[in-house]
């Protein structure tokens, strides 16, 4: 009788299981596209304008390029960087998509990518595994392995390894925030390759990302209606492993190593979850940090103007005045 129920409860918590990780489809989810955020955005903003690639003679580009191959897997990303020779290194930004950890693709930032190598940053747009391929925490390993591919290669794009940011948008902002807290975490480093780069980033730009999944301010966990973005990426609902929720939350692990931080979100306020209890834990530790809001924007304004060229300007302050100080 024993062995029977024990057999029903693995068979139970297996079909649970299965139910919740259904985002391990094995196919890619296409859904968010900047076609589809521009048809979705124009409707309430119609004087927008999508950004697209741009031809700019003073930036050099290398695309697919692969950072790092899981079994028969590679991932890849895409380098774009100043062509003119320099002395003095360049500082590195690695440009992480949203999509609810679900969708996107690394393309849709290239346009900001050539704009911010236009104005003397190496920029890296990458890719990393979605939750129809893998669950939390694959991505994470996925762009700390990222990171340190970039500054072993430093040398081929002139990099300064002392001044890589990470930046994000949605999705791509709770991840650039979370590689940004777990700086020397080993915890977060998934299996390390032969070279001992170091995965550590000393600037985060979170453009509309949440900083926390288990704050009263998250909308992500709420399966009432449909499964969410987040529930999917986990594999379990919120109710069901609150820790591991908490775990990819960046709020948990800010604290004295927590490098400096710029948040540049939209007026969708849950898109931010947790932004200023989490800027109240930087300043206890005297941590720089920037808020730039834009009233009345969509969640997706990094793609289109008038929001994407003064994103470009707070991108370029903020790390000028960060990286002046090293």
């Amino acid at each position: 009788m024993r062995f029977l129920f024990i057999c029903f409860f693995l068979f139970t918590s297996t079909a649970l299981q299965a139910q919740m990780t259904s985002g391990l489809t094995g196919k890619t989810d296409t859904s968010f596209s900047n076609a589809s955020a521009y048809r979705q955005a124009v409707k309430k903003h119609p004087g927008i304008q999508l950004i697209t690639e741009f031809e700019l003679p003073s930036v050099k580009e290398k695309r697919n390029i692969t950072y790092r191959k899981i079994g028969s897997r590679k991932l890849a990303l895409d380098a774009f960087y100043p062509k003119k020779s320099n002395k003095e290194k360049t500082p590195a930004i690695l440009i992480i998509h949203g999509g609810g950890w679900r969708s996107g693709h690394r393309q849709q930032h290239i346009p900001l990518a050539q704009r911010l190598a236009d104005l003397g940053y190496a920029s890296f747009t990458v890719e990393y595994r979605l939750s129809t391929e893998a669950l939390y925490p694959a991505a994470v390993h996925d762009l700390k392995a990222a990171i340190r591919f970039i500054k072993a290669n430093a040398n081929k794009f002139n990099l300064d390894t002392s001044k890589v940011t990470v930046l994000g948008f949605s999705a791509g902002g709770e991840l650039a925030a979370l590689l940004g807290v777990t700086n020397k975490n080993p915890a977060f480093e998934g299996e390390k390759s032969k070279d001992k780069s170091s995965s550590t980033v000393q600037a985060v730009i979170d453009l509309d990302g949440t900083l926390s999944f288990v704050h009263p301010e998250s909308g992500e966990g709420n399966d009432s209606k449909s499964i969410s973005a987040a529930t999917y990426w986990f594999g379990f609902p919120k109710k069901d492993n609150p820790a591991l929720w908490a775990e990819a939350s960046p709020l948990t692990h800010a604290g004295k190593a927590t490098p400096p931080f710029l948040f540049i979100n939209s007026s969708v306020d849950r898109m931010h979850a947790g932004r200023d209890d989490f800027r109240k834990v930087l300043d206890q530790f005297n941590t720089y940090s920037e808020v730039h809001t834009f009233q009345d924007a969509p969640h997706t304004f990094p793609l289109f103007n008038p929001w994407f060229e003064p994103t470009l300007r707070h991108i370029d302050d903020f790390l000028k005045k960060v990286f002046s100080e090293k």
